[in-house]
């Protein structure tokens, strides 16, 4: 599409988010059931290092095939980015459809929750303290953007605080809801449905749905509307 003449601004189509979610070839879920057989948890973590950072077709291929064999639940579509990684996949029940871009990290807990929705996409480099986090349906995640689910009771104050209690509060993301590049989301936070968070914002508290938000705290700019023109910063 051209370009605006006076802004320079172009439209144009989105990609991930129009893309209908692909079924995967019965050989790929073969392939992960006999890969869980074979290797077990420990040793599909080992084999996934051999994988983890190529670009070409075996290494996207088996960082998929991997991803599936480990999760709890996986669906269909799945594509990872070079360098990805994960602690407890075993925890992780991820939807049709999901990228995952280059980098991104997923820390999961032995005794935790961690849904990610059907067709969502998480930016590279991104980092999820997924405790117990769920990203519901449709949702874009950009750069760098971050979760902590969890933080340091800091008491009693005459012990170092990383000694101290593990908190974990839980975080949703609803569905339809964009986060910005390098965005922090505070534990107990939950974002509504079809909100946008600005980009490098820190949210403390909950974003109610199809609101704008951004700043550090992030603060309410505005609500939605159809003649909405920022769109979506997530670039997905």
């Amino acid at each position: 599409m051209s370009a605006d003449p006076v802004t320079g601004v172009r439209l144009v189509l989105a990609v991930h988010g129009r893309q209908q979610s692909s079924v995967d070839p019965d050989y790929v879920v073969h392939l992960a059931e006999e890969l869980t057989r074979s290797y077990g948890t420990a040793g599909l973590v080992e084999l996934y290092a051999r994988f983890a950072t190529g670009d070409g077709f075996v290494d996207s291929f088996m960082r998929k095939t991997i991803w599936r064999s480990l999760a709890r639940a996986c669906g269909d579509g799945l594509q990872v980015g070079s360098g990805a990684g994960f602690k407890h996949p075993e925890t992780f029940e991820i939807g049709n459809g999901v990228f995952i871009g280059a980098q991104a990290y997923i820390q999961g807990r032995f005794d935790g929750t961690c849904r990610i929705g059907n067709n969502v996409w998480i930016g590279p480099q991104a980092y999820f303290d997924a405790r117990d986090l769920v990203l519901e349906d449709h949702v874009g995640w950009g750069p760098g953007a971050k979760v902590l689910g969890s933080s340091h009771t800091a008491m009693p104050v005459d012990m170092p605080i990383i000694r101290t209690d593990l908190e974990i509060k839980p975080v949703r993301i609803g569905a339809w809801a964009d986060i910005g590049t390098n965005a922090t989301i505070l534990p107990g936070v939950t974002v509504g449905k079809g909100a946008i968070v600005g980009a490098g914002a820190v949210v403390v508290d909950d974003v109610a749905p199809f609101s704008v938000v951004a700043g550090i705290p992030a603060k309410f700019l505005r609500w939605r509307t159809d003649q909405d023109s920022s769109g979506p910063n997530s670039e997905c």
